[in-house]
């Protein structure tokens, strides 16, 4: 069930096969569903809704008799649902009692609103990290697609794993490990990927790899709006800087300059990151808040500009 508050978003496939609702995918099994698999006559018990009258007259013309014809229609099945969590030491700025972005509780509420809008499609969703890998021989986190406590399961490997020690290509790593499980993350699987993405960029081999597959790759871009999407205008001012996961603070004196530059220099990263994602084809979220209304709306404006902008097949 989507949690108290939450406005779930619809799960967007990229590319729609005719007639096939938000959120689900085609099976190969006949049932009830939108695609059609093909006709045949009528038998005794066939629901009336399945009869095509259209093809019915044709037929029942040209044999001069009554000849009832029905579709029969792939069963339609919820996609997978798979979060791939960046857990790099510049993923747990900016903790209280700063007053800017926490990206641990933005990373929350995200994954939060992922798994309550995959649950009312009734998709089962799986979740990777690679905190505190070196422990288990550089392998990552991974717990596979479920629909039971999902939510309850990620938030328990967060209180166990609090480290923020992930290597710089982890995301890379992951979409390379989710390959392992082709036949359980089949075409129309949804991949999340939450990050800053600085600092960590991603081969665009992968991302063009993950594509490939047909997954639903959608990055995540979380970023502090004030200092890492732009930068404060400020008058010759001393910043105390730390390194994320260091302990060493390092005073900084900017002029008015310097941090011009500093905040051309921030947007012009945050726009290339966020147009190289939609040159490959992938459609990001860009989060700088933790606020749930304010995520909940990020991703619904996000289905809609997919369900707008989709290109049939």
């Amino acid at each position: 069930m989507p949690s108290p508050g939450r406005n779930v978003f619809p799960l967007v496939p990229k590319y729609r096969v005719t007639g096939l609702p938000l959120g689900g995918a085609p099976s190969l099994r006949r049932g009830h569903g939108s695609d059609v698999a093909g006709s045949r006559p009528y038998v005794r018990g066939d629901p009336i809704s399945t009869i095509d009258w259209r093809a019915t007259a044709r037929l029942s013309t040209a044999r001069g008799r009554d000849e009832f014809v029905v579709r029969e229609r792939y069963a339609e099945e919820a996609p997978r649902v798979v979060v791939l969590c960046d857990r790099r030491p510049s993923m747990r700025l900016y903790a209280p009692p700063f007053p800017w972005l926490s990206k641990i509780a933005a990373v929350s509420s995200v994954v939060e609103l992922i798994v309550a809008s995959a649950q009312a499609r009734n998709a089962a969703v799986g979740y990777l990290d690679y905190a505190a890998c070196r422990e288990r021989g550089g392998q990552p986190y991974w717990l596979a697609p479920t629909g039971r406590s999902v939510l309850a399961q990620i938030e328990a490997r967060w209180l166990e794993a609090d480290e923020y020690d992930a290597p710089d290509d982890g995301i890379a790593r992951g979409l390379d490990f989710l390959a392992r499980f082709r036949s359980a993350l089949s075409s129309g699987t949804f991949v999340f990927l939450i990050s800053d993405f600085l600092g960590a960029a991603i081969p665009a081999s992968v991302l063009l790899t993950a594509a490939a597959r047909r997954w639903e790759v959608v990055p995540i871009v979380v970023q502090d709006p004030t200092w890492e999407q732009s930068f404060p205008l400020l008058d010759s001012v001393v910043i105390p800087l730390v390194e994320p996961g260091g302990y060493d603070v390092l005073e900084l004196r900017f002029s008015r300059k310097e941090a011009r530059a500093r905040r051309r220099e921030n947007e012009r990263r945050r726009d290339e990151l966020l147009s190289g994602f939609i040159a490959l084809g992938l459609d990001p979220v860009l989060i700088g808040t933790s606020d749930p209304p304010a995520i909940d709306r990020a991703f619904i404006e996000w289905a809609d500009s997919r369900r707008t902008l989709r290109p049939h097949r």
